[in-house]
């Protein structure tokens, strides 16, 4: 009896331990400018819903015309479905509207707070 409680408790522990990995992995906030938000409107280019993050790239025009592609990182997939986001909610040419946090090196890009998909949804 003991020695089969003991396997038990061994390959739970080796369970958890193989979750703990991936958490201890994740990265933190900080290569975003969490005291500035700014706001950016353009056309959607790509959609990534995957873990660990979903990501929005769209392509925005600068003061000179020139087309920008920014990357924006997103939630979690299971975040972004609680939210009302889905596989197919951003597609190509899309029109959307960005209020996010920039990333501190000024590289096109920004951890998302909302985003005004074309159907006129917000998503937080």
């Amino acid at each position: 009896m003991r020695k089969k409680t003991l396997k038990i408790v061994l390959a739970v522990s080796f369970i958890t331990a193989g979750f703990l990995g991936p958490a201890a992995a994740h990265h933190s906030h900080s290569m975003f400018d969490l005291e500035q938000e700014i706001t950016i409107t353009g056309r959607v280019t790509s959609f990534v819903f995957r873990n660990p993050h979903c990501f929005l790239y769209v392509d925005v025009e600068d003061e000179s015309g020139t087309l920008v592609n920014y990357w924006i990182e997103m939630a979690p997939i299971p975040r972004m479905i609680q939210n009302g986001v889905g596989i197919k909610t951003f597609q190509p040419g899309d029109p959307v509207t960005v209020n996010m946090h920039p990333l501190n090196d000024g590289r096109p890009g920004g951890n998302y707070i909302t985003i005004v998909a074309a159907d006129g949804n917000t998503y937080d």
